[in-house]
């Protein structure tokens, strides 16, 4: 699942291309929204809360997109060809007359009134790489809850929006914490949360994310990506295990040795086989 700084880039990309501009072309290829068409509309801004991503008009609504595992917005120049996937996987085309805006594979697309935002995404935490963060706040919710497993409650965007599985892990790594240690029982919270975030802002700015500080291939990360190769601190070989109510969308990389921790952890570890790919707005 994209990490919440791919979704910053693409949302100031995406604002880039439309703020302050009319579209020519608004469709919303989704069954729900299909009778929708927002040609003529002046999109005043696109912004990133978490993982969503929300375009206001002027008229007072708001689109609302959300990558999931899947999706992306690509922009190109008018009458270059569109390379994001078939067309059929195409799910909203905003269009001005610079740039043409295309969504492949979009999901839990709304439109509401923008003074109603609050419906789609009131219940998330402290947006990490937003003008509202909150380290207190953020602390407060985790907090609240000692008894989740720290690589769940990173996740879980009530707690604070933005953080995927890159950055959990890889935080968890630097940070020395067993991925199922409960909340309570992590020493340095306010510092792992921040670690988390610096990693994000390192990386927000650009496509490719670095936790090592190498944009080398294979050199990217700490453990993520890295089952069964040797630990870069270690060399002890780095585990994957499955996390969470969602296996498939919870695993978790980790290193037993620099990650080791005193009793109580969650045992339930077991290998299994994931990647990680971060998705985006690009131009062509």
């Amino acid at each position: 699942m994209p990490e919440g700084d791919t979704v910053w880039l693409a949302a100031q990309r995406m604002n880039t291309a439309l703020a302050g501009a009319t579209l020519r072309r608004g469709e919303l290829r989704v069954p729900q929204l299909a009778g929708i068409d927002l040609a003529g509309a002046t999109v005043t801004e696109v912004v990133p809360r978490g993982k969503h991503m929300l375009t206001r008009l002027a008229d007072g609504r708001t689109l609302r997109t959300h990558y999931r595992m899947d999706g992306s917005w690509h922009i190109y120049r008018p009458g270059r060809p569109w390379r994001g996937g078939p067309g059929h996987s195409v799910r909203a085309v905003l269009a001005t007359d610079e740039w043409e805006c295309v969504g492949y594979r979009l999901h839990d697309l709304r439109i509401v009134p923008t003074s109603a935002e609050a419906e789609l995404v009131g219940h998330l935490g402290p947006d990490v790489l937003g003008p509202d963060w909150d380290l207190d706040e953020a602390l407060r919710r985790l907090r609240a809850h000692p008894d989740e497993q720290i690589g769940v409650a990173l996740l879980d965007q009530r707690n604070l929006a933005g953080i995927g599985n890159l950055y959990k892990v890889e935080s968890l790594f630097l940070a020395g914490v067993h991925p199922w240690a409960r909340v309570a029982d992590v020493p340095d919270l306010p510092g792992l949360v921040t670690r988390a975030r610096t990693l994000m802002l390192a990386n927000r700015d650009r496509p490719a994310q670095s936790t090592t500080g190498e944009l080398r291939r294979g050199q990217e990360h700490w453990v993520a990506g890295r089952k069964g190769r040797p630990c870069r601190r270690c060399r002890t070989p780095v585990l994957l295990g499955d996390q969470g109510p969602d296996l498939q969308e919870r695993v978790t990389w980790w290193c037993p040795r620099c990650q080791a921790t005193p009793p109580p952890v969650d045992p339930r570890a077991r290998t299994g086989q994931a990647g990680t790919e971060a998705l985006g707005a690009d131009y062509h």
